[in-house]
């Protein structure tokens, strides 16, 4: 008792064809996550840029007020004066620069969330005209199916 196996690549071919991928859905949604991606690249390259600006300065600074403090002095108690003024300046100058590292995040945070929820809303208007879209030529192609 031979039996044949019957070749589902014929039918397979048939129902795939009946039903048809758009791929500009999917090269859409491409294209939006690219430009996310570029704009969040931005973001994220200007904080480092002025991240790097202040640490620059900050060094500089620094280095400008250890020379200072570094100098022969006449006498001993200007020494302690020296080694007193170079604290409360570094003091002073770390405040002002993490306020300035704090106010590059906040920043970074802002556009961040702004950039997200864009991208998001977009997305969901994709999702939304793809699902609809897909569903119609779904039906359609269920219909024809069903008429063979």
């Amino acid at each position: 008792m031979a039996t044949t196996a019957q070749d589902f690549t014929g039918i397979m071919k048939d129902m795939m064809g009946s039903f048809p991928v758009d791929t500009k859905a999917f090269e859409d949604a491409f294209k939006t996550q690219a430009s996310l991606n570029e704009k969040l690249a931005g973001v994220a390259l200007t904080a480092a840029e002025k991240s790097s600006e202040i640490s620059a300065k900050w060094t500089k600074e620094t280095l400008t007020k250890l020379g200072d403090m570094s100098k022969a002095k006449a006498d001993p108690a200007d020494y302690a004066k020296a080694l007193t003024d170079f604290a409360s300046a570094s003091a002073e100058t770390a405040a002002e620069n993490m306020a300035a590292f704090a106010e590059i995040a906040k920043k970074v945070q802002m556009e961040t969330v702004e950039l997200l929820m864009a991208a998001g809303k977009d997305i969901t208007e994709e999702a939304s005209a793809a699902v609809q879209k897909a569903t119609k030529e779904a039906t359609e192609a269920a219909k024809k199916v069903a008429a063979k």
